[in-house]
């Protein structure tokens, strides 16, 4: 019995070969802060995290919907209409890890029904495609780690520089904040002041070379969150 792809939605392209998934090739420890590799992860994960609340705003209402519906005939339209769009998710998702992670995953083969099958019909094939449903489970499952990517990733790269750089704005400091350094901490507590701030040179030359540890450390903390993304791509989207 012959089958063919759905008319609206194309069989994925095979890729080139020797192309199935190049991996991002880590620049190495010591020139990981200024390659570009690490801002296209960094970039990765940052915009990770709108796209994470989009993605599972959908597969959460999408889904809750269809299931609350699926005693009623609006039920399957709804579902497929979820797999559907986690599918077009999924292809967008792939998209970005070829783009900024280096990994180039092919897409499922197409949705099949018969040539002229009716419209419940490419419902019912949309409902029981196993494709849709790991690509609607990636919104859920990835969305917590998505969400702490941001967080540690924009944390440690931001934090990193702004302490590795304190030799050269420290003098701000006295000059227009009337603080004789960088404040860490300044408040009252039964009845005592309690103040420290970073102003010996060798204080800011601690601080400085603690956060230059940040700064080398960043690229693989976010190697690591990263990596997550590209087992996740790898195995259910492809």
């Amino acid at each position: 019995m012959s089958t063919s792809a759905l008319p609206y939605e194309a069989a994925p392209a095979a890729p080139a070969a020797g192309s199935a998934e190049r991996a991002a090739r880590s620049p190495g420890f010591w020139r990981a802060p200024f390659a570009s590799s690490t801002y296209r992860e960094i970039g990765y994960t940052v915009l990770s995290l709108p796209l994470a609340i989009v993605g599972f705003t959908f597969a959460v209402t999408m889904f809750a919907l269809g299931v609350s519906l699926f005693v009623t005939v609006l039920g399957l339209p709804v579902l497929a209409a979820a797999l559907a769009g986690a599918r077009g998710l999924g292809a967008a998702e792939r998209g970005r890890a070829r783009a900024q992670l280096g990994l180039d995953v092919a897409g499922p083969a197409a949705v099949e029904t018969e040539p002229d099958a009716g419209a419940w019909a490419k419902m019912r094939a949309r409902v029981f495609d196993g494709a849709g449903w790991r690509a609607l489970l990636f919104q859920f499952v990835m969305f917590p780690s998505r969400v702490a990517s941001f967080v540690f990733s924009v944390t440690f790269l931001v934090t990193g520089w702004v302490v590795a750089l304190l030799p050269v704005y420290s003098w701000v400091f006295p000059r227009y904040l009337d603080w004789p350094g960088y404040r860490l901490f300044d408040y009252t507590s039964g009845g005592e002041h309690h103040a420290f701030y970073l102003e010996s040179p060798f204080q800011i030359a601690g601080a400085s070379l603690i956060g230059l540890a940040l700064v080398f450390l960043t690229p693989q903390l976010v190697r690591g969150l990263t990596n997550i993304d590209r087992a996740a791509v790898r195995s259910m989207l492809g």
